[in-house]
């Protein structure tokens, strides 16, 4: 059944007119139901709960103020008769009399004129009003604000002159700062800036992502989107946790460790330790990451000797490692403490003007 282009609202009933009660005395009518259905965009149309079709289908009346409505070719689809209009309120308290049942399908905005009417009428006391009933036909799952991201994503692309032009070689600065300030925020233990950097710091995925899914023409390189990355991380979590998703048990963070670290070696096939340690990371953490790398595959190889600050961190950071401490945290907190020194110095320094 087709839409129609209009809401006719049921007649009040003769004598009952705003009234709880008749004016002979006899009992009002049942004042019905108005049920408010809200949708989300991120979920696909026509995906709605069971509860959400039966009440659909059962209905009396079903209005949409939005023709364009994504949902509505799915409920014609579905047989389901639906009044394309914007009633106000006291059209679905008309509607409602004699105990019908009048769904309303929610705007993206939500119907905060019709809600915030109904709201008076309801105060005004003069009104036998319906039930109200919010049924959410479907919903977001957690994660769901990304595909926001995503989208917002493409137009920036699409649309900004600044960001249209940029490249993978042009943002990598970028990641390394933001990565920074995420880590800043972590040993401040300020939640809100926390939250803050890990939106930076996803923003920087989702870009280089939506860069990526143009592909390279000048080199040939294939193109990806967040989707494959996403695929990519998901199934390299699932394999190297069969601990919870196979057969294998872990019981200790150790055991987890020898899971995770068996089942990279026979993804990567490496030939040595040393392959895929960035070498453009700090100092401290290469250092630290090599010594980790050693220690973990067994081996027994001698620190280098030689003359200078770089030889003696390289001991520094091949202690702290030994003692499971993050030498780049540790000299950062070393670094704060100094920073509040010279800071409480300069307080306390007179006044040379």
């Amino acid at each position: 059944m087709n839409a129609t282009s209009s809401f006719d609202g049921a007649p009040t009933a003769p004598g009952h007119e705003g009234d709880p009660a008749a004016a002979d005395g006899t009992a009002a009518p049942d004042p019905g139901r108005v049920v408010l259905l809200t949708t989300s965009h991120r979920v696909a149309p026509g995906l709605l709960s069971w509860p959400a079709w039966q009440v659909l289908r059962d209905a009396d009346q079903v209005v949409c103020a939005d023709g364009t409505h994504p949902q509505l070719p799915y409920l014609r689809d579905a047989g389901v008769t639906v009044d394309e209009g914007a009633p106000t309120a006291q059209d679905l308290v008309d509607a409602c009399a004699g105990g019908r049942t009048v769904v309303v399908v929610a705007t993206g905005e939500g119907e905060p004129r019709l809600t915030d009417g109904l709201a008076r009428l309801a105060g005004s006391g003069r009104i036998r009003m319906p039930d109200l009933e919010l049924l959410p036909a479907s919903y977001d799952l957690p994660g769901a604000r990304l595909l926001d991201l995503v989208q917002v994503m493409d137009r920036i692309r699409a649309e900004c002159p600044w960001s249209s032009r940029q490249t993978h070689e042009g943002l990598a600065k970028y990641g390394i700062e933001e990565a920074y300030e995420l880590v800043e925020a972590i040993e401040a233990g300020d939640r809100d800036e926390l939250r803050e950097e890990l939106g930076d710091v996803l923003l920087q995925v989702v870009f280089h992502a939506r860069i990526a899914q143009e592909g390279r023409p000048e080199d040939g390189s294939e193109p990806f989107s967040i989707d494959d990355v996403a695929g990519g991380i998901v199934a390299k979590l699932i394999h190297r946790h069969p601990h919870v998703f196979g057969e294998e048990t872990a019981t200790t963070p150790e055991e987890v460790k020898e899971h995770w670290l068996r089942t990279k070696a026979v993804e990567k096939q490496r030939s040595s330790v040393t392959e895929g340690v960035p070498l453009g990371q700090p100092g401290l953490a290469l250092a630290t990451k090599l010594v980790s790398r050693v220690r973990t595959a067994g081996l027994d190889v001698e620190l280098p000797r030689g003359e200078g600050v770089g030889y003696e961190l390289l001991a520094v950071a091949a202690r702290a490692e030994a003692e499971g401490v993050d030498p780049e945290a540790a000299l950062r907190a070393a670094a704060r403490a100094y920073r509040d020194a010279i800071r409480t110095a300069e307080g306390s320094a007179p006044d040379t003007d």
